[in-house]
């Protein structure tokens, strides 16, 4: 007899916690226990179980004895499992139990654990456990431990690859006995195990799950909008190096532009929320049918630039596509500060705001199902602008055009982005950062991102806005050339004159005022930065240092 190493499993009932149990039974390193702690949660708790009387008298009621004597006592093997539910961990037990061995959390769906859970208890929200879990999850994380987690659908479709990551979390060797087990009972088995076992004694490895599900019990449908949320948010710390369904999209979460984006507030309909929580409903207008309007909004030095025009902009949008139920200016205005106050973004970052019809009562595209209001999306990101606005960029041409005002009217801003989308779809096949869009007649109207200018012997043009969005930085822009002392025609140019052109620069919100020393393989001007493109780069600079609405703050602040 001597020390162990132990390992504890913590979970929810009908989460095949029992059949992880066995298949760690399997190993030659290790002995197991199942749910030692069960006799003091009975006892301290009061439920009522089938079986309680005779549990009580066979098993050690007395949970810190447990985890002193048995939990933590000496062994013949390298390892000790213990299986414990996580509504055993009472305020009664020592800190020992979380503090010492190995911890990890299995998860399973409660869409999927509801339609067995009442055969043998009724069913509650205390008894499917998972805010137990969520309070294990971050009780072992302030100690400075998080716990992996595993979840239960993955484990049954690919045990070998979900038990190899589980055992290199757990810095434990993976043997391949784990992965079967004889049918029948087990003399660690809990004395409960005629009630909940009958299932898993017929087994003798994970079962692949079934095809298709049960048809849900929708008088739980309250307990499975309690308990989802507390699923998801232990579902999102699993493993992402094991690929188990085709809809998942990604293995891993990719790197960010700007890593601290991953932890950013987001206003959503009337509230802030954690940045993988911000979510619209899937029948949103926005989701149903690109059904919204927005807006580019930049913060500089503690002021939001340009914010009066940004919000008259969106309200224009909104009344051309009859939205109703629109938030008042204001309200606009308190969700946008209250955003970027939460987040500490007073400079260098970069508002994403979004109006959408809302939510309808049904599928459809009529607006006469939208009867909740619209929903409101302040998306405030750290943004350093998105192009090389010191060494300039490429463009192509698209063979996209853009719309004419006969069929989608590009002065409404809305979210339906498919024209420019395409055309962006070019720029990137052809490894520019960006793809010039031509109106129905050949003239240039605007990239698919941004507006564009260029300069011809010392004069400025830029196209009409017949076909493109007449942009706010565009407008701010033709004041500053008209300031600085330039001639500026707004015309429609051609190609051509773009090709032959001294400089050219795009215009927008998030990447400001851009060079562009490359169109369709032809070097615009010299092959560098113009002096005209240069001034007015600073200008601008110098104007949204100093202007915009104040963030407010608290005098204490």
């Amino acid at each position: 007899m001597g020390e162990v190493e132990v390992i504890h499993s913590w979970s929810a009932p009908r989460s095949l916690s029992t059949s992880l149990m066995y298949s760690f039974a399997q190993r030659d390193d290790i002995e197991v226990l199942d749910e030692p702690l069960y006799a003091n949660h009975l006892r301290l708790t009061g439920v009522e179980r089938p079986y309680r009387d005779e549990l009580l008298a066979k098993m050690d009621s007395d949970g810190n004895k447990v985890v002193s004597d048995l939990i933590f006592g000496p062994g013949t093997k390298k390892y000790r499992y213990c299986k414990h539910m996580s509504k055993q961990r009472l305020p009664n037990l020592t800190d020992d139990l979380m503090k010492k061995g190995k911890h990890f959390i299995l998860i399973r769906n409660p869409l999927h654990i509801l339609p067995s859970f009442d055969k043998v208890v009724p069913l509650s929200f205390s008894e499917l456990g998972l805010a137990s879990l969520v309070s294990i999850y971050s009780e072992l994380c302030e100690k400075g431990n998080p716990p992996p987690v595993i979840d239960a659908e993955d484990l049954q479709k690919d045990p070998q690859a979900v038990l190899q990551g589980l055992c290199e979390d757990l810095s434990i060797p993976f043997q391949s006995s784990m992965l079967k087990w004889e049918a029948g009972k087990k003399e660690y088995d809990g004395i409960w195990a005629p009630w909940w076992y009958k299932n898993v004694h017929k087994s003798t490895g994970f079962s692949t799950p079934n095809t298709y599900p049960p048809t849900f019990p929708f008088a739980f449908y309250e307990l499975l909008e309690q308990t989802m949320p507390f699923y998801n948010m232990l579902k999102s710390k699993t493993r992402k190096n094991v690929n188990i369904s085709p809809l998942r999209p990604s293995l891993s979460d990719p790197t960010l532009p700007v890593p601290a984006n991953q932890k950013i507030l987001v206003w959503v309909g009337d509230e802030l929320v954690p940045r993988n929580l911000a979510k619209v409903h899937v029948l949103d207008s926005v989701v149903q049918g690109g059904d919204a309007v927005w807006e580019g909004i930049r913060i500089y030095d503690g002021k939001v630039f340009k914010l009066e025009e940004h919000l008259d902009r969106l309200f224009d949008s909104a009344k051309a596509l009859a939205f109703v139920n629109v938030p008042s200016r204001e309200a606009i205005k308190d969700a946008i500060f209250k955003t970027l106050i939460s987040n500490g973004m007073f400079d260098n970052s970069h508002i994403r705001l979004t109006l959408t019809r809302g939510k309808k009562v049904t599928s459809g595209m009529s607006p006469a199902f939208n009867l909740h209001g619209c929903t409101l999306i302040v998306l405030a990101e750290w943004k350093p602008p998105v192009y090389d606005n010191s060494h300039g960029i490429k463009l192509i041409t698209a063979t996209t055009r853009r719309n004419s005002p006969n069929s989608i009217d590009s002065k409404i801003h809305h979210n339906n982005l498919i024209n420019n989308i395409l055309a962006k779809i070019e720029g990137n096949l052809a490894n520019v950062e960006d793809a010039i869009m031509l109106d129905k007649d050949g003239f240039v109207s605007e990239t698919n991102a941004t507006n564009i200018f260029m300069v011809k012997k010392g004069e400025v043009l830029t196209p009409h806005a017949d076909y493109c969005l007449p942009g706010i930085t565009r407008a701010t822009v033709m004041d500053l050339v008209v300031k600085e002392n330039f001639v500026l025609h707004e015309r429609r140019i051609s190609l051509s004159e773009f090709h032959a052109a001294d400089e050219v620069w795009t215009t927008g919100t998030m990447g400001e005022l851009t060079p562009v020393l490359m169109i369709d393989g032809r070097i615009i001007g010299s092959g560098e930065v113009g002096p005209v493109t240069k001034k007015i780069q600073n200008v601008y600079k110098a104007l949204a240092s100093e202007s915009g609405v104040l963030i407010p703050r608290n005098k204490d602040a």
